[in-house]
């Protein structure tokens, strides 16, 4: 008996469809001798969707109810290296591999496998590295042009709102988690409050 196998389609905008994807996957899996249980299509970015359908792909393989996962190759699968690599993890522990209609299989209980993930957990980390550079550099030229970081006044409409009484509070000696509680607002929220108006009242409790 044949494995079974999910296919799974995505298209990046509304005006395309997921028909060309879904016909060449099923003659692969026609050739290859999958038996397909179901075809799952999503429409939207890879980064920006929710991808409601991979999850149920994802809860199919938690079931043990497929073997693979069919893509028409990896970039339809994955959201990022990382989202990839990740995926790919929790589909070796469910025993379910991807594979791509060029034949090549994603399976990390593979030696293949496993020298893919170790490729892709390097590019995964290259990529969070340039990210947090990128980060980094935006801060430094929003300082540079002089703009405050971090939420201002007016940002924080409840707290701000609050903060005369939660500072009276303070006065009167109550400490943070009874002002939280009375007024509805976090302990740390009212730290928070506390330390951007004034310095602590000594001998109040946290």
């Amino acid at each position: 008996m044949g494995q079974s196998a999910a296919i799974y389609c995505r298209v990046s905008t509304a005006d395309q469809s997921c028909e060309r994807q879904e016909r060449d996957l099923r003659a692969f899996a026609e050739r290859a001798g999958y038996a397909v249980v179901g075809v799952f299509r999503e429409t939207g970015s890879g980064v920006k969707l929710d991808r409601i359908e991979r999850r149920k792909v994802m809860a199919l393989a938690q079931a043990r109810r497929i073997d693979v996962v069919l893509v028409t190759e990896l970039s339809r699968w994955g959201r990022s290296t990382l989202d990839l690599l990740e995926t790919l993890r929790e589909l070796e522990a469910r025993r379910v591999s991807v594979v791509a209609m060029s034949g090549m299989t994603f399976d990390l209980a593979s030696a293949t496998g496993r020298m893919m993930a170790t490729v892709l957990a390097g590019i995964a980390e290259f990529e969070r590295e340039l990210l947090r550079e990128r980060v980094r550099s935006g801060l430094a030229a929003a300082r540079a042009r002089g703009r405050v970081l971090g939420r201002q006044t007016g940002q924080r409409p409840k707290s701000d709102r609050l903060a005369p009484k939660v500072l009276a509070l303070i006065e009167a000696g109550r400490s943070y988690r009874l002002i939280g509680r009375e007024l509805g607002l976090s302990k740390n929220t009212v730290a928070e409050i506390v330390k951007r108006h004034r310095k602590p009242v000594a001998g109040v409790r946290p």
